[in-house]
């Protein structure tokens, strides 16, 4: 949360996250979640975020998948 906090101090357009919730608890992860989708929904905000975690990738508007080094749209 803090490093959510930094990032968001000058304003951006847009906000990336590395596997913001890589390590947390499920009860975390969703925390961490509704206040990256808040963001995006309430102030506009282009949050791009790189995961692994299918639950995560399931609540962003847009997937990409990036495969054999090429990038993918996601249905």
């Amino acid at each position: 949360r803090v490093a959510i906090a930094r990032a968001l101090v000058k304003d951006p357009e847009v906000l990336l996250a590395d596997e913001p919730t890589g390590n947390l608890d499920e009860e975390t992860r969703d925390e961490i979640m509704d206040l990256l989708e808040g963001l995006w929904r309430d102030r506009g905000l282009t949050v791009i975020i790189v995961t692994h975690d299918t639950a995560v990738a399931k609540r962003a508007q847009r997937r990409l998948h990036i495969k054999h080094g090429r990038v993918q749209d996601v249905a």
